[in-house]
């Protein structure tokens, strides 16, 4: 894969999360979050799970009042508000689908949130040169890069981040002995055009070459396989109405490709992983915590 054009890229992200906010709202939870819940009951459900995946995310950037986040690829903006209304940042997300731009400056409106959270549609490339950010994430971005623009991306991020801040990076990979098949075929053509999916050394050499100090690296794999399967439960159940909004092929296009997810990571060939990395300038004035205390020491909201 070759590097892609804001265009391109604009055009690929178009093709996927704008079929329609109300055909997502079908399946998602009613944050519309469209990433790996986080289920701390194996058997819970997925409102609940994606509350403590988007508080996990906050936690894990150490996120306190006053501070600036940017939320790269937010999708409906449900990071940027969970983070504006629940830690007391002004959050600050960009996408590339004018739906999900549209639909989360409305809830953000509704929220009474206008003055501490903003989601726009742009190109995070497209941000001012001296815009800068105390915590950075990017959650369900890595997919759609493109692994020879890795190197920009994480030097960008780097270049927008505060010295000593933190960067999360949430992301799909693919096991080390992968191969593309028919399935990789029928996801990149019909589902998702630019995508492009890496291992997790490969994208934690990329990401250290950038000039992050890894911080941390946990693995959600079975979180996914859990998410997808509640996904294509939910969507099953409101089969006409979603065929009555995006059409047979899209229903059943969408039913296939979030079926074959689950299995794929039921049968870990494909994972999901959190990467927490720091832009380290003095390692005497590190905070990092020694432990994951921090993370899993009281009961999530």
């Amino acid at each position: 894969m070759r590097a892609r054009s804001k265009e391109v890229d604009a055009k690929a992200i178009a093709h996927h999360y704008d079929v329609s906010n109300e055909f997502y709202a079908l399946f998602l939870d009613p944050l519309m979050v469209y990433t790996c819940a986080y289920y701390r009951d194996p058997d819970g459900k997925l409102e609940q799970a994606q509350r403590d995946k988007l508080d996990l995310v906050c936690r894990k950037l150490e996120l306190e009042a006053g501070e600036t986040l940017l939320d790269i690829g937010c999708g409906w903006g449900s990071l940027a508000i969970w983070a504006a209304q629940h830690y007391g940042v002004r959050a600050h997300g960009v996408t590339l689908s004018k739906a999900q731009a549209d639909y989360a400056t409305g809830r953000i409106r509704r929220e009474g949130l206008e003055d501490r959270c903003r989601v726009e549609y742009r190109d995070y490339r497209d941000l001012p040169p001296d815009a800068r950010f105390d915590k950075i994430a990017a959650v369900g971005v890595i997919e759609h890069v493109g692994i020879p623009n890795y190197p920009a991306f994480f030097g960008g991020v780097r270049r927008m981040l505060r010295d000593g801040g933190l960067y999360l990076n949430h992301g799909i990979v693919h096991e080390f002995h992968w191969k593309a098949t028919s399935q990789t075929e029928f996801l990149y053509r019909h589902v998702f055009p630019n995508g492009d999916l890496a291992g997790l050394s490969e994208t934690l050499t990329e990401i250290e070459r950038a000039g992050f100090e890894i911080v941390d690296v946990e693995g959600l794999r079975l979180h996914y396989a859990r998410t997808c399967r509640q996904w294509v439960e939910r969507l099953r159940e409101r089969a006409d109405e979603a065929r009555a909004l995006a059409g047979e092929r899209t229903y059943r296009t969408w039913l296939l490709y979030l079926t074959c997810s689950a299995v794929a990571f039921a049968e870990s060939s494909i994972g999901l992983y959190q990467v927490l990395t720091r832009k380290q300038h003095d390692p005497v004035a590190s905070r990092a915590p020694h432990t994951r205390e921090h993370l899993y020491g009281r009961a999530f909201l």
